[in-house]
């Protein structure tokens, strides 16, 4: 079962919609997102609507992170997402700059960690990082992810695939109350 919002301590993650596209947009089109990939405002664009058509496509995919007094003030997205010819099942981040340092990333990567092993199945989740992004080393390491140098990452150059153990989040429950 794919849920498509859930709500821990301070957050609400929910289904990416058009309500989002201007601030996922402002921060690909920045150099916030160097590690990812900067694009022209288009692309973002373009990029945003690959994220919606993701749950269309496969029924689930990276949430919208909220705060809970602000569902409508996107701060970052997060969760589960496998595009066509990805290697593995991912759990990603990123958190937009008015979100970082607050400990957002790790509650969201936490609670979709949860969704992804336990409501949707996986056996196994992967996080692909460019070796020097430390803040996401860091939140990985945190989410208790090891590197793992057999594994395969997408077709970018620069990244690191952290694993992250299946048992360390079945049946666990982070603070989540989830909803459909």
């Amino acid at each position: 079962m794919s849920l498509t919002r859930i709500e821990t301590d301070r957050l609400i993650l929910r289904k990416p919609d058009a309500r989002d596209t201007a601030a996922y947009v402002d921060f690909f089109s920045s150099e916030r997102a160097k590690y990812i990939e900067v694009m022209r405002a288009d692309d973002a664009w373009r990029a945003f609507a690959t994220e919606i058509g993701h749950w269309e496509i496969r029924g689930w995919g990276m949430f919208t992170v909220c705060l809970k007094d602000a569902e409508d003030t996107p701060i970052g997205l997060v969760g589960p997402w496998f595009p066509a010819g990805w290697p593995e099942k991912e759990i990603g981040w990123m958190m937009y700059p008015n979100a970082e340092g607050h400990g957002f990333a790790y509650e969201a990567a936490s609670a979709t960690l949860q969704h992804a092993i336990n409501d949707l199945g996986w056996e196994s989740a992967v996080s692909y990082i460019d070796k020097n992004n430390a803040r996401s080393i860091k939140l990985a390491e945190r989410l208790g992810a090891k590197i793992d140098a057999q594994a395969q990452g997408p077709k970018q150059k620069n990244l690191q695939v952290y694993r992250h153990a299946a048992a360390d989040w079945r049946d666990a429950d982070g603070g989540m109350e989830a909803y459909s």
